[in-house]
This record gives structure tokens, sequence and C-alpha cells, in this order.
């Protein structure tokens, strides 16, 4: 009994959470629904009233005759009855036309909770499985179950009014008939509660297998798969997997249809056998003279009405408790909460460095891994100057990136930023003193200007600014050479835009960086897309951009990382070398392997002088790398593996 009142209690909470929510979508519009619900609930009551009236009438005008007496009554009962006819339709249509309105700002609505909520949310919750299953229910019930509810919900008030009006009405011929209009149609509840909470389980179970087709939709009709799928073959592999879980998945749907039909069906021979016993009965009496034709049609009409109506009450209760279900899973994820903790007496960010970033004693598990990408992992990152982190694939380099952007907070130690602990500053205060180029940066489908001013959020700016940033990044030739220029919508998705290379995506995301004049900048895998002409070319331009910032490259590429301040070497989650690029050579270690692996190549004179000149200008910033970078033959692409 306690678990069914704990239920109860949940349904209840999500009933009023949905109707706060629908309340805060249009409150004028939901008042308005609700006052057309009750008059609209009253009127079959009143016709069915009218009709006994009427009926009374025509009946007494056969037995007197016709005159001003008896002819009055049924002019009036009649005129009555249209005038409510009438007004039933106008009602019925304003609030089709109001649940249309309220249906688009509940949407609406709605679907800015799950994207402010899904924005607020950490990293660390797109790291679990779980999460995109609840996300998806969410998603999938946002758009529908809160108007599904609303809709049964107001059919059930206007139901039950027309129900109790007419029980009010039928009372007078016997106690017993009201009871007997309930009792027929208990059945039908019996039936649209179990399978109502049937179905949910299986929604919820089956998610993960619903989102397998998605996957399997997505890999068949996006442009980024399109070349693999053709050059491979992959075509009926996926198609097959589509196939054979939608198959499994719309037979166990069709399955639950059929059983419910069936149950629904021998429910509707209960109701319907206890409607024709009342009636049977009633009939009777009115030939024994016991009640008029006039209350024979009324009874008629009130309890065939009320079994109606009945059913479709508990229809509705049904559906209402069906949607309750599936709106937890909504409401469970507006509840979601950041495991990053904002701080009680924040601390104000410094404008500019002084003395650095501090990785202190730092160890961090991704959620779900047995085993920890750093432990007890330190790092001293110098303010002012051009740092480069590279190592080997899997080292924990792109880990560093997202604790710096305070993605995920370590387990123990600290990140200290001049010495104090990040997690003091607010989040979002933090974040605006990070400009961050991300390994996979994001290919926004906006105008070329758009792609690079999104930086500064929905501020956007000045296009003098926009310019400045792409010609520090080279895009700025490419973007002049778009149709309209600066103008010009970006990637293939929309009308009239334009797609452009891997590495020329990647010069306007480096732009995107440079806009966002902030203290620190944190840039990975900056030049992976580029040509090696390129990268000599942006990373003269970089060091300009970067002075008197504290800037961060994550890299393989020695012909970017020879080039900066300071190189740290990282290898299983640890710091293992730093130095410049000379010092670093002239150890025996990683580095130094690494690098020697690719000079004894065809043409590593050039290689090597290319990097005298490097080491000898670009770490004092007086002179060019591009002797470097021009030698970019096959195979000793330099990079640090």
């Amino acid at each position: 009994m306690t678990d069914k009142m704990q239920e109860a209690r949940t349904h209840l909470t999500h009933l009023s959470e949905m109707f706060r929510i629908v309340w805060s979508a249009g409150r004028t519009w939901t008042l308005a629904w609700a006052v057309l619900l009750v008059v609209q609930g009253l009127l079959p009551a009143a016709t069915v009233y009218l009709s006994r009236l009427l009926v009374d009438g025509v009946v007494a005008v056969l037995d007197h005759g016709l005159d001003e007496t008896t002819a009055q009554p049924v002019i009036t009962y009649g005129i009555l009855m249209a005038s409510s006819l009438l007004l039933i339709e106008v009602i019925q249509s304003l609030l089709t036309w109001i649940r249309a309105v309220q249906s688009e700002l509940v949407q609406d609505h709605i679907s800015s909770l799950v994207h402010q909520r899904a924005i607020k949310l950490d990293i660390a919750h797109y790291e679990s499985p779980e999460f995109h299953d609840r996300l998806e229910m969410a998603k999938g019930d946002a758009g529908s179950r809160p108007i599904a509810l609303l809709e049964s919900i107001g059919t059930f008030t206007q139901n039950g009014i027309t129900l109790a009006a007419l029980a009010v009405m039928i009372i007078p011929y016997g106690a017993w008939l009201p009871v007997v209009l309930v009792a027929g149609t208990l059945p039908g509840l019996f039936v649209a509660m179990r399978f109502s909470g049937r179905f949910h389980s299986w929604w919820v179970s089956s998610t993960s297998d619903r989102r397998k087709p998605q996957y399997y939709d997505l890999m068949l009709t996006s442009s980024d798969a399109a070349p693999e799928m053709r050059i491979f073959g992959l075509g009926g592999y996926f198609q097959s997997g589509f196939i054979g879980l939608r198959k499994r998945l719309r037979l166990e749907r069709i399955n639950m249809t059929r059983d419910q039909s069936l149950a629904r069906f021998l429910a509707g021979l209960v109701a319907l056998a206890a409607s024709e016993a009342v009636v049977a009965l009633m009939v009777w009496r009115a030939l024994l003279g016991m009640v008029t034709l006039g209350d024979l049609v009324l009874i008629y009409q009130a309890f065939i009405r009320g079994q109606g109506l009945m059913r479709s009450l508990l229809s509705s209760v049904g559906q209402i408790y069906s949607n309750s279900l599936f709106l937890g899973s909504f409401l469970e994820f507006l509840q979601m909460r950041s495991s990053l903790s904002e701080p009680a007496n924040p601390e104000t960010l410094p404008a500019r460095l002084r003395e650095g970033l501090s990785f202190n004693g730092i160890t961090f598990r991704y959620p779900g891994s047995p085993s920890p990408t750093l432990e007890g992992f330190d790092l001293q990152i110098p303010a002012g100057k051009i740092s480069a982190i590279v190592g080997p694939n899997g080292a924990g380099k792109s880990t560093l990136v997202k604790l710096i952007c305070r993605f995920y907070d370590p387990e123990s130690g600290a990140l200290e930023l001049d010495g104090v602990d990040i997690r003091r500053y607010p989040v979002e205060e933090l974040r605006r003193h990070l400009s961050v180029l991300f390994q996979f940066p994001v290919r926004y489908q906006e105008t070329a200007a758009r792609n690079i001013a999104v930086s500064n959020g929905n501020s956007g700016h000045e296009r003098a600014d926009v310019e400045a940033a792409a010609k520090l990044a080279g895009a700025h030739d490419l973007i002049m050479g778009l149709p309209k220029g600066y103008d010009s919508v970006m990637g293939k998705w929309f009308a009239e835009g334009t797609e452009v290379s891997g590495g020329e995506w990647q010069r306007i995301a480096l732009a995107r960086a440079f806009v966002r004049k902030s203290p620190i900048m944190v840039l990975d895998e900056p030049t992976s897309m580029m040509d090696s002409w390129s990268e000599a070319d942006w990373f003269k331009r970089f060091r300009d951009l970067a002075r008197g910032r504290t800037s961060i490259v994550v890299t393989h590429r020695f012909t970017t990382a020879m080039q900066a301040d300071v190189i740290f070497v990282m290898d299983k989650g640890k710091i293992v070398e730093s130095g410049s690029h000379q010092e670093l050579v002239a150890k025996v270690g990683l580095y130094a392997q690494s690098w020697k692996a690719q000079m004894e190549v065809p043409y590593a004179d050039d290689l090597k002088e290319a990097s005298n000149g490097a080491i000898s200008g670009g770490v004092n910033g007086a002179g060019e790398a591009s002797e470097l970078d021009a030698v970019d033959r096959e195979p000793g692409r330099p990079y640090v593996r």
C-alpha cells in the first residue's frame, strides 16, 4: 500500500509540474482553455435535459392539440436546444484554435527548458550511455507528451463535468443508476491502467535499442559518412542492422497493441451489457406508465451518453497515467544538475596571468573508466609564453585541455591559476578568460563572419575584429574568395552554402579562437589539417598574436612544437621531459629519439639545416620557420609518435 501511495504522490507531482510548465508557457490561453472546458462540459447535459422538455412538449401537443399554449414551450425549448448545439460547435472551434496555440507555446517552452538544461550540464554527463538514453527520452517526450497530457486532462475535465451533470439528472429515477453506470466501465479502467504501465516499461527498457536505428540512419544518410559507405560497401551492413532492429521493435509494439485491443473489446462488452439492461428496464417502466416518454428519452440519452463518457473518462485516466509516466523521464532530466560546484565566495580572475597555470598532484579518471588518465600529475606552465605539449596518442594531452576549461574536476590535487585553485572562480567567468581551439572544432552552418564571431556568444564581434582575426589565422584570403565573402554561408546543409577543405575549416576555427581576446589561449592540434606551407605562415602570425598572452599548443607536429618557447613531453599521463627544442634534441630522451628517427630519411640535411634556422629564429621571434615547413616530403612528416 505504501508503494502505491508513493506512486500516486509521484504522479500528482508530475501533474503539478506539468501544469506549472503549461501555465508559464501561456497564462491567458490556459485560463481561456479552462473556462471553455467548463462550459463545454455543461452544454451536453443541458441539451439532454432540453430534449426531455422538448419531447414532453411535443407529446402535450399530440394529446391536447396545437394551440398557443402548447406550441409556445415547444418553440422555446427548440430554440434553446438549437442554440445549445450551435454554442457547442462554436466552443469546439475555439478550443481547437486555443489548443493549437497552446501546443506551439508549450512545445517551444519545453524545448527551451531542455536546451537550457543540456547546456548547463557538464561534459561528464556526455560520457555516460545512461545520460544519452535519458536525453533521448526527454527530447522525445518533450515534443508531444505534455500536449498529450494536457489534451487528456482537458477531455477528462470536460467529460467529468458532463457526467456529473447527467448523474444528477438520473438520480431521481433511481439512485442505483449512476452506480451501474460506473461499475460497467471499471473493466475498461483496469485495461487502460495495466497496458499503460506495460507500454511505459517497454518504452524505457527499449530506449537504447530505439536509439540504434537513429545511428544506422545517420550512417546511411549523412554526408560525413557517405565516402566510406561507398568505398567500403557498408550500405548493406547498416541497412540490414536498421531493418532487423526496427522489425523486432515493430513486432513488440504490434503485439502489445493486439493484446490491448482484445482486452478493450472484452471490457466494452461488459459496459454494453450493463447499458442495454438499464435501457430495457426503463422501456418496460415506460410501457407501464411509470415514466413519461420525455423521461425515457432523457434516461436513454443520459445513460447511453454516460456510458460513452465513462469510457472516454477512463481512457483519459489511462492516458493521463501513461503520459505522467513518460513525463517522469522529462522531469528527471530537468532536475539533473552539473557536478561542477560554484564557489560560495568567488575570487576575481586576473586580467593577465603573472605566474601561470600549475597542475599540482592531479589525479583524474573519466567517468566509468577503471584506471586514471592522470595520477599525481604535476606541470608548471609559465605565464606570457608559448608552451607546447607533445607526446604519443593516449598520453593525456587533450585531457589537460578539458581540465583547463573545467569541463571536469580532478579526483584529487588542484589546477591553479596564479596560485589560486580554478574551482574558486565562477565557471562561466573562468571560461570567458579562455580562448580555445579544440581538436575537432565545430563547423557551424552559418556565414563565414558568424563562424568566427560566435566565440563571443550572442554578442558577436565587430566586422573589423573578425577580419583581423581571419588575417592572423590565414583565413582572410580564402573567405574573400567565397561567393559573398564574409557573408557566404559555410557548409552544405542550407541553400547557397559553400563547402571548403578541412584545412580551410581549421583556419576559420583558428580565427574564431583568435578573435576572442582572452589572456589564455589553448590550441589543441591547431595545424593538424594544414599543409606545411600554411603551417609555417600560420605560426609566424600566431607568435605576434600570442605576445603577452599565456599560450598552450597541444600538437603531434615537431614543426609546430619546435617553435614554442618551452616544450613539455608527455607520456603515459606524466611529463617526462621539458625544455626548448634545442635542449630536448641534445638530450637522449623520448623527444630526441623521435626527432632522430624522423631525421633519418632522404633530405635529412635539408631538414636539419631548416631546423637550426627555426630554432635560432622561431624561439626568439627574430627569424622565420618557413624553410623547415616547406620541406614536406614522404616519408617523415615531423610528428611525435
